[in-house]
């Protein structure tokens, strides 16, 4: 007998930007349930972004940072004949999405100092210009399944 189909949850969209990305990056930074406190560190976020990159519309700096972060290829370890082989995979779109949210919260989490509006704007103004630790991140992976491409006919 089969296994009931897994249901996916969705998350609604954001109520000021209409926006399912918003609202999962606010999902990202909450701590401890606390919403109101994400909802406000990312809304002022988005305000400091629209004054440092002189943009009316802080939403496309945002899904430019998201699409310079998410990594397009990765290596997944698989064991063949008692070797272990990190085999070079295409990454989904969700995933592409939550590894790009989780390298930009990791970076901007790693940065001391300052308030964490601040280095929330920063980083998603630097990652929209191909630049800061999330974009690293992404252009080491990209490295890594580069380096073990030779290996890419045991992902079947």
């Amino acid at each position: 007998m089969r296994r009931k189909a897994k249901v996916k949850h969705t998350t609604g969209p954001d109520p000021v930007y209409n926006s399912v990305k918003v609202a999962k990056l606010m999902n990202y930074v909450m701590k401890k349930g606390e919403k109101a406190i994400a909802r406000e560190v990312v809304y002022r976020a988005f305000d400091l972004v629209k004054e440092q990159a002189k943009t009316e519309n802080p939403l496309e700096v945002y899904e430019l940072a998201l699409k310079n972060t998410g990594p397009l290829m990765e290596v997944r370890s698989r064991r063949v004949g008692g070797a272990n082989y990190q085999v070079p995979v295409e990454v989904r779109a969700e995933r592409r999405l939550a590894l790009s949210l989780r390298w930009i919260l990791a970076a901007v989490r790693a940065k001391k100092g300052q308030p964490m509006i601040k280095k929330l704007a920063s980083e998603l103004v630097s990652a929209s210009k191909n630049e800061g630790e999330a974009v690293k991140k992404r252009e080491n992976v990209h490295k890594m399944a580069e380096a073990n491409k030779a290996f890419a006919h045991f992902a079947w």
